[in-house]
C-alpha cells in the first residue's frame, strides 16, 4: 500500500483540485501550493530536453528586459560588492552575467547544467531563482537549502508566475509540463513565515524575501 501524498512544501495532506493538460493536479490548503500528482512529474530526460530547449543568451536584450523585473529591484537593494548564487542558472546563464556586469560577483548552480557540489558549500549575501521555483519537485527541502545558503541579512529573489482564481485548463503557466508547483501570493507569505523572511512584492511575479540580520 503506498504512502498517503502531503504537500511537497509543508507536508499538510492536500485534496485532489482537478486535472488539466493530461495532468491531476492536487492543492493545499494549509500553504496554497498548486503541485502536480508524484507520479505524474517528468523523468530527468525529458526534464533536461525541455531545458535545453530554452534559448537564453546575454545578448538577447528582449531577455535582459525580461529579466529586469528581478535584477533592478534587487540591486536597489544590495551593498556594493555583494556576493551572489543564481540557484537554477539554467543552460545559458543570463542573470549572473547582468549582476557581474553590475559589481556582483555571482556563482551558479543549476542541477542539469552546473553541477559544481562547491558552490552549494558556502553562503552568499543573495540568491536568484528566476523561473525555477516552478520546477522544484520538493520545494520545501529547496528552500530549506537556500535559507541554509543565505547569509543573515541576504536577499532571496524569486520570479514565477501566480495562480489566482483562473482555471488551469485556461492558464498558459500551467501547460509547461516541467511546471509542477505553482503558488499563490498566500503560499510565498506561508514561505516567509516559516523562515522568519520578511516579504516584498516589487512586481506581480516577483517576491524578495529578505533573511533576518541574526
Amino acid at each position: 500500500m503506498s504512502a498517503p501524498v502531503v504537500c511537497p512544501l509543508c507536508a499538510a495532506r492536500p485534496r485532489m483540485f482537478g486535472d488539466a493538460h493530461g495532468r491531476s493536479f492536487l492543492e493545499c490548503d494549509a500553504c496554497g501550493l498548486t503541485f502536480v500528482d508524484p507520479a505524474q512529474r517528468p523523468d530527468p530526460g525529458t526534464e533536461r530536453a525541455r531545458y535545453a530547449s530554452h534559448r537564453n543568451d546575454p545578448a538577447d536584450e528582449r531577455y535582459r528586459a525580461f529579466l529586469s523585473r528581478l535584477l533592478d529591484p534587487l540591486l536597489a537593494r544590495l551593498s556594493p560588492g555583494s556576493e551572489g548564487l543564481d540557484y537554477g542558472s539554467g543552460p545559458g546563464p543570463t542573470l549572473s552575467v547582468m549582476l557581474a556586469e553590475a559589481g556582483h560577483p555571482t556563482a551558479i548552480y543549476d542541477p542539469f547544467f552546473a553541477t559544481d557540489p562547491r558552490v552549494l558549500a558556502r553562503t552568499y549575501d543573495f540568491i536568484t531563482c528566476s523561473e525555477t521555483a516552478e520546477h522544484f519537485f520538493e520545494p520545501g527541502v529547496e528552500f530549506m537549502r537556500l535559507d541554509a545558503l543565505l547569509r543573515p541579512g541576504g536577499w532571496l529573489a524569486v520570479m514565477t508566475s501566480l495562480r489566482e482564481d483562473q482555471p488551469l485548463e485556461e492558464w498558459w503557466y500551467a501547460r509547461d509540463p516541467t511546471h509542477v508547483s505553482l503558488y499563490r501570493a498566500r503560499t510565498l507569505e506561508w514561505i516567509a513565515r516559516r523562515y522568519g523572511w520578511t516579504l516584498e512584492r516589487p512586481h506581480p511575479s516577483v517576491a524578495l524575501f529578505r533573511k533576518a540580520d541574526t
